[in-house]
Order: C-alpha cells, then structure tokens, then sequence
C-alpha cells in the first residue's frame, strides 16, 4: 500500500531551465513589436483618419509609452492582466480610427494565447512534467 494521498499534491524539483524567462522575453518582445505598430497608426489616423487631434494624439503617445515601459515590467506578478488592459485600451482606439481598434484585436489574441501558454506551462511545471523536474521524496 502507498504512502501517497490523493489529498497532499506531490512537489518536484525546479525545471533545468527557468520557462518563466523564456516567457517573460516573449511577452517584452511582444509589448514592444505592439508599440511599433500603435506608432504606424500615427500616420494613418493624420491621413486616413479625420486628422490628429489633441486627444487621438495624446492617446496613441500614453498607449505607446504605456507599452515600451510595460515591456520592462513583465517579470512582476501582475504584468499580464497589464498586458490584458492595455489590449482593452487598445481596442478602446477604435474611437479615433477602426486601424487601432483592429491593431488591438489582433493583439488581444496573440495575447490570450500567451496567457494560455503561461498558464499550460504553469500547469506542466505542478505535474513535473518539464525538462529535468523530479520527484522530491517526502
């Protein structure tokens, strides 16, 4: 008979490789490839758009700088649902110019796969099932 119970969670070694930075360097990587593209939407809201106003001007310069700043905060606990509502805003763009808003769907999705990722990864790493991770004996 085991020692085992279904109630206590069995714990395992930390992984060989730390998935979190890898992760951490995907979602930075992603912020700031997502500023470029909010900095293009500057010349389409000036010619396409009804013309830069104060407030379509000011928007895309906060979300842009809102961006290349979160992009070194991603190791914090709470940088994705950062992310997340930086993606909301993003869409909130829509008001200025359909671009934006679309610029942030897009981005909305390539962010919830993230967040899946992150949270698949998450789960892996309880179950031990990442490179090198081993059962610790109680």
């Amino acid at each position: 008979m085991s020692n085992e119970s279904s109630d206590v969670p069995a714990r395992f070694t930390p992984p060989t490789v730390d998935p979190w930075r890898g992760l951490r360097g995907v979602m930075a990587g992603t912020l700031i490839l997502e500023a470029i593209v909010v900095l293009l939407a500057f010349p389409i809201v000036v010619r396409v758009g009804g013309g830069l106003t104060i407030a379509s001007g000011i928007y895309l310069g906060v979300l842009t700088a809102a961006m290349i700043l979160g992009s070194g905060l991603q190791g914090r606990s709470w940088a994705l649902p950062y992310d997340l509502a930086l993606q909301v805003i993003t869409i909130a763009g829509w008001i200025f110019h359909w671009s934006i808003g679309a610029v942030g769907v897009v981005f909305m999705i390539v962010w919830l796969y993230i967040a899946y990722i992150k949270r698949d990864v998450r789960l892996r790493m309880e179950r031990g099932l990442l490179n090198g991770q081993e059962r610790i004996a109680d």
